[in-house]
């Protein structure tokens, strides 16, 4: 059975590059095209994709409100943003909006396929080395870089579809100090590897243990903590410190 991808970006060129490259995978079709968020809130009800590939910055409604709004339906689709990292200001935001994960727009064509494959799953999709710049550029100074309104969110009105606190939004505030306390040493340890942007093979490698063993660790923290994925597990071990963002112009890659 193929996979329902949507395909939501402002560039008309760009999102038919993407809906091509799709579209001639076997197992995904392209079942719509969007030019801005709000159509693409509207379209991914008519059409119910598995997943939605969205841009940020588009006009009408940027892909952050949209992605809030997919994400807090009844049997959502998987939203996996592509963003041009050094412009976009707004990615952690869409993550917790209830974003899958994100890649970068110069990504490969094959990643791009596997990550969306990878959403399709359950699972989650981060760019590692960027994930690890984004989160240090936007942690910077005294740690108030995560519960700061963007932009997105001072334009929504308190209780509208697209405003923090929806059903598509994560917020960290149910799970804290009390709940790590049910994790044991080693989940702690696979959360703080997890969120520096470590996959599961490279996880194992720091910790000497299985892949199978990570992969249990993980579904048991997810479990616990009450998180959906890898990607609210990241957002949730930044906000209480559990791993500590690169300092701004730092450069691990």
């Amino acid at each position: 059975m193929s996979l329902r991808v949507m395909v939501v970006d402002d560039q008309g060129i760009v999102r038919a590059g993407f809906a091509a490259v799709i579209d001639a995978e076997e197992d995904m079709t392209v079942v719509g095209e969007a030019a801005d968020g709000a159509t693409a809130v509207v379209l991914a009800a008519e059409l119910a994709p598995d997943v939605v590939v969205m841009d940020v910055r588009m006009p009408e409604l940027d892909g952050i409100a949209a992605t809030r709004i997919i994400t807090g339906k009844e049997n959502a689709p998987r939203v996996l943003v592509l963003t041009t990292f050094d412009l976009d200001a707004y990615v952690f935001d869409a993550l917790r909006a209830g974003a899958s994960g994100f890649l970068l727009k110069d990504v490969h064509a094959s990643e791009l396929l596997d990550g969306i494959r990878v959403v399709a799953s359950g699972e989650s999709v981060l760019a590692p080395s960027a994930t690890r710049r984004l989160i240090g550029h936007y942690a910077s100074g005294a740690g108030t870089g995560f519960h700061s309104k963007s932009a997105s969110d001072a334009s929504s009105s308190p209780g509208s579809p697209g405003s923090p606190g929806s059903s598509g939004s994560f917020s960290s505030s149910g799970s804290g100090p009390r709940e790590l306390e049910s994790l044991t040493d080693s989940q702690r340890n696979v959360l703080g590897l997890l969120a520096s942007g470590l996959n599961n093979a490279e996880i194992a490698g720091e910790l000497g243990i299985t892949v199978g063993t990570v992969k249990s660790h993980v579904n048991a923290l997810l479990r616990k903590l009450g998180l959906r994925d890898r990607v609210q597990a990241t957002i949730l071990a930044y906000d209480l410190g559990i791993t500590r963002p690169n300092p701004p112009g730092a450069d691990h890659l």
